[in-house]
C-alpha cells in the first residue's frame, strides 16, 4: 500500500516539475504562427522564452521561504492558480510586448511546482535515496518534451495557437484538483520562519555558504543551462536553418528529449554501483567532449541535421546523469531548510538559463554556432566546476545533513 501510494506521489511530483518544461516546450512549434499573429518576427517571440525563465528564478525564491512557512500545499494552491489565469491571458495576448510580460507572470506561477516537489521528496525519502527518486521525477518530466511540442504542433495547426495556452490552462487545472485529492501535506508549517526581507534574506545566504551545496548547484545549474540554449536555438536552427516542418520540429525535439529520460534512467541502475559524485565526475567528462565535437562541427560546416541531432541527443543523454545527482549532492546537506535550498538551487539554474537563452536570441546569426558556441561553454565550466572543485570538498564534513 505505500509503495502504491509513493508511486502516486512520484507522479504528480514529476507532473509537477514537469509543467515548467511542458509550457516551455509546447508552444515551440507555434513560434512562427505567433509571429505571423502578432506582426513580429521569431526571434522576438523568442524573449517570451526568457522572459519564462526570469519569472522561474524570481519566483522560486519567492516560494523558498513560502513552503517552509506554510507547508507544501498552500503554496502549491495560489501558483497553480496565477499559473492557469495567466496561461489564459497569454490566450488572449494582443501584441508580443504583452506575451512576453504575462509569460513573466505564467512562469511565476508554474514555478511552485519545481520547489515544492524537490521538498517534498527530500521530506520524503533519506539521503540515499533521493538521486534515484529525482531519476525518477526525470522519467516523468521527460515525457513532456516528447509529447508537448507534439500536441503543440497538433493544436496549433487545428486550432490555432491561441488555443496552445488554453490546454496549458487546463492542464493546470487538473494538477491543482490532483494536487488537493491525493498529495498528502510532508511538513507542518512553521510560524518561526520569518517572512520579513531582512530576516529571508540571511536565510538564502547561509544556503549558499554550503561549499558542497554552492559548487553542485552551480555544475547542476550551468550544465542544464546548456539545455535552455538549444531549446532557445533549435526553434531557429531546425526550423530555419534546416527546414523542418512544425511535425518534423517535434519529432527531431522528442528524440532529443528521449535522450534525457534514457540517460536519468540509466543512471538509476549505476546507483546501485556507484554514488552520486563518481558518476557526476564522468558525466562532466563526457558532456564537455560531446559540446566541444558539436561547436567544432558547426563552426566548419560540415554538421547537417542528422549529426546536429545526434550531438544534442548526446548531450541531452549526459544531462540525465548529471542533473539527478548534482541536486541530491546539492539538497544532501539540509533538512529543515529544504525549501530554501531548492529554491536558491532552482533560482540559480534559472539565471543560468536566462543567461543561455539570451545569448543565443541575441546574437543569433542563421546558423547552429551560437547555440554549440553557448552549449559548449556550459560544458566547459561544468567541468571546471565538477573536476576542479567538487573534487576537493571535504565530502565528510560538507555532504553531511545539517
Amino acid at each position: 500500500m505505500q509503495n502504491k501510494q509513493h508511486t502516486i506521489i512520484i507522479l504528480i511530483l514529476g507532473l509537477l516539475i514537469a509543467l515548467s518544461p511542458f509550457s516551455i516546450d509546447m508552444y515551440l512549434p507555434a513560434f512562427p504562427a505567433i509571429a505571423s499573429s502578432l506582426k513580429t518576427d521569431i526571434a522576438h517571440v523568442g524573449y517570451s522564452l526568457t522572459s519564462y525563465y526570469a519569472g522561474l528564478c524570481a519566483g522560486q525564491l519567492i516560494y523558498g521561504i513560502l513552503i517552509d512557512r506554510f507547508g507544501r500545499k498552500k503554496p502549491l494552491y495560489a501558483g497553480l492558480l496565477i499559473y492557469l489565469l495567466a496561461a489564459l491571458a497569454c490566450a488572449f495576448s494582443v501584441n508580443i510586448n504583452m506575451l512576453v510580460a504575462v509569460r513573466l507572470f505564467m512562469a511565476l506561477g508554474g514555478c511552485v511546482g519545481m520547489v515544492a516537489a524537490r521538498a517534498i521528496v527530500r521530506d520524503l525519502f533519506p539521503p540515499k535515496d533521493t538521486a534515484r527518486v529525482l531519476s525518477l521525477l526525470v522519467l516523468v518530466m521527460g515525457i513532456a518534451p516528447i509529447i508537448a511540442p507534439t500536441i503543440g504542433g497538433i493544436v496549433n495547426t487545428i486550432a490555432g495557437w491561441r488555443w496552445v495556452f488554453g490546454v496549458m490552462a487546463l492542464i493546470s487545472l487538473a494538477l491543482l484538483i490532483a494536487t488537493y485529492t491525493l498529495l498528502p501535506e510532508t511538513k507542518t508549517p512553521d510560524p518561526g520562519v520569518s517572512l520579513r526581507i531582512s530576516d529571508v534574506l540571511p536565510e538564502y545566504i547561509s544556503v549558499l555558504k554550503n561549499p558542497a551545496f554552492l559548487v553542485y548547484t552551480l555544475a547542476g545549474g550551468i550544465s542544464y543551462a546548456g539545455l535552455y540554449a538549444y531549446i532557445a536555438g533549435s526553434p531557429f536552427v531546425f526550423m530555419t536553418r534546416f527546414g523542418f516542418s512544425d511535425t518534423a520540429y517535434s519529432w527531431a525535439f522528442a528524440f532529443n528529449a528521449c535522450g534525457l529520460i534514457s540517460g536519468s534512467q540509466i543512471n538509476r541502475v549505476l546507483l546501485n554501483r556507484y554514488d552520486s559524485t563518481h558518476i557526476s565526475f564522468y558525466a562532466a567528462i563526457i558532456l564537455f567532449i560531446t559540446g566541444l565535437l558539436l561547436l567544432i562541427s558547426t563552426t566548419l560546416g560540415i554538421a547537417g541535421a542528422p549529426m546536429t541531432l545526434c550531438f544534442t541527443f548526446l548531450f541531452l543523454f549526459c544531462l540525465g546523469f548529471l542533473n539527478p545527482n548534482t541536486t541530491a549532492l546539492a539538497l544532501r546537506p539540509f533538512t529543515t531548510a529544504a525549501g530554501r535550498a531548492s529554491a536558491v538551487l532552482g533560482s540559480i539554474q534559472m539565471i543560468a538559463g536566462v543567461i543561455a537563452s539570451w545569448t543565443v536570441n541575441f546574437f543569433f546569426n542563421g546558423t547552429a554556432n551560437v547555440m554549440a558556441a553557448v552549449m559548449f561553454g556550459c560544458t566547459a565550466l561544468t567541468l571546471l566546476l565538477i573536476v576542479f572543485f567538487a573534487s576537493r570538498l571535504r565530502t565528510r564534513q560538507d555532504l553531511q545533513p545539517a
